[in-house]
């Protein structure tokens, strides 16, 4: 009797996870933007590149979507 009733978690599509997601992402699009960051910085590890994306898509209000390919490796590429 003690038990709490059920209720669903909220669900934010801004979160991190939805964009590495499989399930909401291209992934041919994620793919193909980590294999030009590395080519473009061979220097900096996978978790780097990642971080600095998530720099780019803070500093654009949360979001990637809408920018091109080229943009958002340009934003990175200052980052890194």
């Amino acid at each position: 009797d003690n038990f709490l009733p059920k209720t669903s978690a909220p669900f934010s599509t801004n979160s991190y996870d939805a964009f590495i997601s499989p399930n909401t992402l291209n992934l041919s699009s994620f793919t193909k933007l980590m294999k030009k960051l590395q080519e473009i910085h061979p220097e900096a590890s996978r978790d780097r590149i990642v971080d600095a994306l998530l720099e780019v898509r803070k500093n654009n209000k949360g979001i990637l979507s809408g920018l091109s390919i080229n943009s958002i490796v340009k934003r990175t590429s200052v980052i890194l």
